[in-house]
């Protein structure tokens, strides 16, 4: 599956790196006036900013699945949404690990805010000192300001890895730190002839930063977004792999089952126990213990739990210093 323009597209990250100027990602084409209200125009903001996704890989270890444990996935992978069985089925011929990634878009008069997640089915390890647990779902939020362009221009990004939260702006952002230190500046590539930004999560535990915070050390896939394709890697070491974009809002999709317990166990927890060797060989296997966009928390900072999906505004004008005007008025906003 390694096509032969996957080196030139990883070539181009580095001249995207750090010299873009924030207004670059403005699109100079006459605003369409994109609506979150419509399924469509969501579609389209969310293919427009959707991350290339570096994921590391490792193959080490009876938990590894060969590599595997660390594809991104649907969290119904093996067709039902029963999340207590995913680790026992990941790895499983009958249910490949088709790349897909889920966005939802909140909408003010002013700004956009899309959040992206990337679901494992295990969170594991191959240390006796460490934990594991059943499903994992980690991701980012973009800033996007509604500016006129048909779509905005990228601001900021905060990222979910693990229990802690990481800031990011584009070179040339005018947002700055404010209750939160800004931990980096995104990086572009360009990807079907748009920058798109860059994020990476580590092998085993899958926490998510900006690239190059995290990055692939050995093997490892890279992603990229599509509204009609899920490709499973070839292999562990497969540099083009699409993931396709699966709108969290869609009809009877995971906010639609957001009280399904078959899913989740608890308000934005998704469901998982200690079945199928879990937690062997390690210091244990937790349950419960991988959170939807609605269940993200950095424990020791100002927002609440689940503000960076439900409450974008309050979280960014908590983390930066924003110096155009930003409306707390969502006109589009189903979290809420």
């Amino acid at each position: 599956m390694i096509r032969p323009n996957a080196i030139a597209r990883a070539l181009r990250v580095s001249l995207a790196t750090g010299c873009l100027a924030a207004g670059v990602f403005a699109s100079t084409a006459t605003a369409a006036g994109l609506s979150a209200q419509s399924a469509a125009d969501r579609a389209a903001l969310a293919l427009r900013w959707a991350p290339v996704h570096y994921q590391d890989v490792d193959q080490t270890g009876s938990h590894a699945l060969g590599g595997a444990a660390d594809y991104i996935a649907r969290y119904d992978f093996d067709g039902d949404l029963d999340a207590r069985n995913n680790w026992d089925r990941a790895g499983q011929s009958a249910y490949p690990l088709a790349a897909h990634g889920y966005y939802s878009v909140v909408e003010t008069s002013t700004h956009w805010f899309i959040t992206y997640l990337f679901f494992h089915p295990r969170d594991w390890t191959d240390s006796f000192f460490d934990t594991e647990h059943e499903n994992d779902a980690e991701g980012v939020l973009f800033a996007i300001a509604r500016d006129g362009s048909t779509y905005g221009t990228l601001k900021a990004a905060v990222t979910v890895a693990h229990t802690d939260f990481f800031s990011y702006v584009p070179a040339g952002s005018n947002w700055t730190a404010n209750a939160e230190n800004i931990d980096g500046s995104l990086s572009f590539l360009t990807h079907d002839g748009a920058p798109h930004p860059v994020t990476a999560q580590e092998a085993k535990g899958h926490g998510l930063k900006a690239w190059p915070a995290y990055n692939i050390n050995g093997d490892g896939v890279i992603y990229y977004p599509s509204l009609t394709t899920a490709e499973v890697p070839s292999n562990p070491d497969d540099r083009d792999v699409k993931y396709k974009l699966v709108d969290i809002f869609e009809t009877g999709g995971m906010w639609d089952q957001r009280n399904n317990s078959w899913l989740f166990a608890g308000w934005g927890s998704f469901a998982g126990d200690n079945s199928g060797g879990c937690g062997s060989g390690a210091i244990g296997c937790n349950t419960n213990s991988a959170n939807a966009p609605w269940g993200w928390d950095d424990s020791n900072d100002g927002p609440g739990r689940g503000m960076l999906a439900t409450d974008p505004v309050g979280l960014v004008t908590n983390y930066f210093r924003v110096p155009e005007a930003v409306s707390g008025a969502y006109t589009y906003n189903p979290y809420r």
